[in-house]
């Protein structure tokens, strides 16, 4: 069951701390970091985001975890990333999600009247091209971002503040569908979620649970074996893992699938304009998990079979549904296919009425699974050739994000799935 969070009820108590004078004055940290492989840590991206403005448009409540704004200075090591401080050295200072996340957070404080009694504290971890088994518990990526927690706390502590960690934005996952490290990534995933739940709240003696905001990977064609008319897609175990999390577990809310983006190079990974665009709706994520909102996104609810017919239901948070082909390049049957146990694609036709979509099929479905944006050209991702669909909701008809003076409608594009039905 779902649990329900209260920290509404903590922002209120922080409003309140927030009021006092500026000699009595209460801050608190949220720290909501980033962690996984090369995608968490930006690269490829280049930077969209001028540290000076980040920090200027936040009203400087926006920080590392340092807790001070000299942004953009990574490296696997704390000595090589102390080294680079040190000589000024941001040549990989890569565009992160969580600089987007952190400018819709910080702008939902302000006009909620927080002032800057409210402070985010917001960085990279993990280790490019690992598997998750190579960067949970016992790693030195894991003991890494450990420590910069816990530096980032005691921080606090000697300024007489607050701190607390109500999320982590997840991005990983990459690795584990080209070579198929992960046997249950799903249990992996809850694993890391468990115990990187437990090492923090041992850290900031918070009694919150942390919550992990997990995108979902979409690049099943960087896999050599994928075979899109294959029954048993093994590459599928990633992205349905993270789905399954997020539509089971109260631990887990949704940012989004990143199909709908760019890529450098149409290839592996989301370029600036995109890690900013996911990290606009990480953000708006955020601000619905602090009150106590959670989101879950548009994912697929029920699976009805009747006759050669598939008739799918799904959570809409802001309808209408909409097959979308500008913004996402046609795919076949707008990215739905239904496989049988003989690899047959017997999917016919889709319509979409009244929030419910429609499979037309030319023998029953039964015993088949049926799939959304399990496709795409060899070696492909993004929106144009790679796995991807077309259906979306309408979100972006009131919510847009201005990136480099080109305004983008903040949608929430359905996540890639694949369904045994009966």
């Amino acid at each position: 069951m779902k649990q329900r969070f209260s920290y509404l009820l903590l922002l209120a108590v922080l409003a309140f701390t927030g009021c006092q004078t500026k000699t009595s004055e209460k801050k608190t940290v949220l720290a909501i970091p980033v962690y996984g492989q090369s995608l968490a840590l930006g690269e490829e991206a280049i930077r969209i985001t001028d540290f000076d403005t980040l920090a200027a448009t936040t009203n400087h409540t926006v920080l590392t975890e340092n807790l001070d704004e000299n942004f953009g200075y990574l490296s696997e090591t704390p000595f090589k990333q102390w080294v680079k401080k040190v000589v000024n050295d941001r040549h990989r200072a890569f565009e992160l999600s969580v600089y987007g996340m952190a400018e819709v957070v910080s702008a939902h404080l302000k006009e909620k009247g927080y002032g800057d009694s409210l402070l985010i504290s917001t960085f990279p971890g993990g280790q490019g091209a690992s598997g998750i088994a190579e960067i949970s518990k016992g790693s030195k990526a894991y003991k890494k971002f450990l420590d910069e927690i816990e530096g980032a706390y005691q921080k606090a502590q000697d300024n007489g503040w607050n701190f607390i960690v109500p999320a982590f934005c997840w991005m990983q996952g990459e690795d584990d569908i080209v070579w198929l490290k992960s046997k249950n990534y799903k249990k992996d995933l809850k694993q890391f979620q468990v115990d990187f739940n437990r090492d923090v709240k041992a850290i900031t003696k918070q009694r919150q649970d942390i919550v992990c905001i997990s995108y979902q990977t979409n690049c099943l064609t960087l896999s050599k074996d994928f075979n899109e008319n294959h029954f048993n897609s093994r590459e599928m175990g990633i992205p349905q893992g993270q789905l399954d999390l997020i539509r089971e577990d109260s631990l887990f809310v949704g940012s989004g699938p990143t199909y709908p983006y760019s890529f450098v190079d149409d290839r592996v990974h989301i370029d600036g304009l995109s890690q900013k665009r996911l990290g606009y709706l990480t953000g708006l994520s955020v601000i619905r998990l602090l009150e106590s909102k959670p989101n879950t996104g548009l994912l697929p609810t029920d699976f009805k079979v009747s006759g050669n017919t598939v008739l799918i239901k799904f959570n809409v948070p802001a309808p209408p549904l909409v097959l979308d082909t500008t913004a996402v390049k046609y795919a076949a049957n707008y990215g739905f296919s239904v496989i049988n146990s003989e690899n047959e694609n017997i999917l016919q036709q889709v319509t979409l009425k009244d929030n419910v979509l429609k499979l037309q099929c030319k023998k029953s479905p039964s015993g088949a699974k049926v799939r959304y944006a399990v496709n795409g050209m060899k070696e492909k991702s993004g929106f144009k050739q790679g796995p991807r669909g077309n259906l979306r909701d309408s979100q972006g008809a009131a919510l847009t994000a201005t990136i480099l003076k080109k305004s983008y409608p903040l949608h929430n594009w359905a996540y890639q799935f694949d369904k045994l039905v009966n």
